[in-house]
């Protein structure tokens, strides 16, 4: 796990030296650390984390996965809807669960996994604390996703409400 950590903020810290942020970070005047998307690209921000979602993958031996529109536009719901109800949880307001919305976004495989978090951090330090948990690291390096959407709602405070869902092209017959 400790290794993974590691590549991870390798990878952050050599986007950063690369200026491809599209954002900033700052503080607020509290002095909470805030990470700031800028609106101008955010297919950077959804590159960076399937970049590093896939080095991840490679290095546990998975196939590498592909970003699918439909999938990330059922995250991009579910970002939005977990700050109006202000909460991280995989529930949307209309009790919608998570294969729920991807099968509304048009999603023809199915749902392998859904990943969520309510931060100030960047994609990649966000992307690090799922993989230092066990249940979010399985359905990020999970051996069946072949497809990634990847979304954000970041309110006018800062707080940004991330989600990463996996899916597989693959129906099982049966």
């Amino acid at each position: 796990m400790k290794m993974t950590r590691l590549i991870v903020l390798f990878l952050s810290l050599a986007l950063a030296v690369a200026g491809c942020a599209p954002g900033g970070v700052g503080t607020t005047s509290d002095g909470t650390r805030l990470y700031r998307i800028g609106g101008s690209s955010p297919e950077k921000v959804q590159y960076r984390m399937l970049d590093s979602v896939n080095a991840l993958r490679r290095a546990r031996g998975a196939q590498v996965v592909e970003l699918d529109s439909r999938l990330n536009a059922a995250a991009a719901t579910h970002s939005r809807d977990m700050s109006i109800q202000n909460r991280p949880w995989h529930f949307g307001s209309d009790g919608s669960s998570p294969v729920d919305r991807v099968e509304r976004a048009g999603y023809p495989g199915r749902l392998t996994g859904e990943a969520i978090s309510e931060t100030y951090e960047t994609e990649l330090e966000t992307l690090g604390a799922w993989i230092d948990q066990d249940d979010t690291r399985a359905i990020i390096v999970d051996p069946e996703a072949q497809d990634m959407g990847f979304a954000w709602f970041q309110e006018d405070n800062g707080k940004i409400w991330w989600t990463l869902i996996m899916g597989t092209k693959a129906i099982p017959q049966g």
